[in-house]
């Protein structure tokens, strides 16, 4: 397993971390279990996950009860800031709420501090300097160590960036974004903000929800009980004549070259200098074990160049 700075800061995470979303709620108590244990033995160190995940805490709670001794092995990862409750009070990035959803993350998760504390989408009626000075006062506290962000537009890094500067605190060493290679659209603008404040990108969805996994066929029936299958309209947007051809594309290019297709869209956001750590979530101990292979392959400056026209 290769290890990266958490972009400019002195956090160390491994280059393959382990998405969350799935426990509590798609898997068992006993399948986290086995997941965790995979990943452990694997040398992922990221775990990432958020309140929200797993029906409201329940990922949190999983990860928690199966952790046990071995937290401190670990670099964990946590967000605040969706709807926990239907009456959408509790959500958002006010000190009030962030002291609150950090004690119940804390509880659920059976630890006295997060590695990293991320805002799990931008607040628009609380201001941003309101947000990061909660966000300092837990790291003073001993709480969090490290603080991040999710699903932000360039401006959106660039003013909190400025904000804790003009404040006086440390920024935001992280953003978690959708990035893949059927999804680019974030070099445009926020990846080069990010670059610029010298923080980490942790890509979510590096498989497309599973169109980069090989299983899906143009005009074959879809997979009985994959993701994307009980997922139509997502289906829809991912699979359009466009993206059709970048698939085929992509797949001709690994074959070619002796690898698959996972192996393609890990080892090409690795080879990205902005990404700090890719976050897959895995359902079984075999999908984690072929996460962390397939970000192996070092691709040439000659590969991202045909990769690049293959995905225009």
């Amino acid at each position: 397993m290769q290890f990266r700075n958490l972009g400019r800061s002195g956090l160390r995470v491994s280059l393959v971390g382990l998405g969350c979303n799935n426990f509590g709620g798609r898997i068992d108590l006993d399948a986290t279990r086995k997941v965790v244990d995979a990943a452990i033995e694997h040398g992922i160190t990221l775990f990432d996950t958020a309140d929200i995940y797993g029906e409201r805490g329940g990922s949190e709670t999983a990860l928690g009860e199966v952790l046990g001794a071995r937290r401190k092995q670990i670099v964990l990862a946590s967000k605040f800031g969706m709807d926990m409750d239907a009456e959408g009070v509790k959500k958002g990035g006010s000190r009030r709420y962030i002291m609150n959803a950090v004690e119940d993350s804390l509880r659920r998760l059976k630890t006295d501090w997060l590695d990293l504390y991320q805002l799990h989408r931008p607040d628009p009626l609380t201001p941003i300097e309101e947000t990061l000075r909660a966000m300092d006062d837990l790291v003073r506290q001993g709480k969090v160590r490290y603080i991040g962000c999710s699903n932000v537009v360039a401006w959106q890094v660039a003013d909190a960036q400025w904000t804790a500067r003009d404040l006086g605190i440390p920024g935001f060493a992280s953003a978690q974004d959708e990035y893949s290679l059927l999804k680019r659209g974030a070099e445009k603008d926020l990846i080069p903000a990010i670059a610029h404040y010298g923080m980490g990108l942790l890509p979510y969805f590096p498989l497309a929800n599973g169109a980069l996994t090989g299983k899906y066929k143009r005009g074959a029936a879809m997979p009985e009980g994959a993701r994307l299958t009980k997922l139509p309209q997502r289906a829809d947007e991912i699979f359009s004549a466009d993206n059709w051809r970048r698939i085929e594309g992509l797949t001709a290019f690994a074959e070619q070259r002796g690898h698959t297709l996972v192996e393609l869209a890990f080892s090409w956001l690795a080879a990205q200098p902005v990404v700090s750590s890719v976050i897959a979530g895995a359902t079984r101990p075999e999908q984690v074990a072929a996460n962390v292979k397939a970000a192996d392959w070092a691709l040439s400056a000659e590969d991202l160049a045909e990769i690049d026209k293959i995905t225009a």
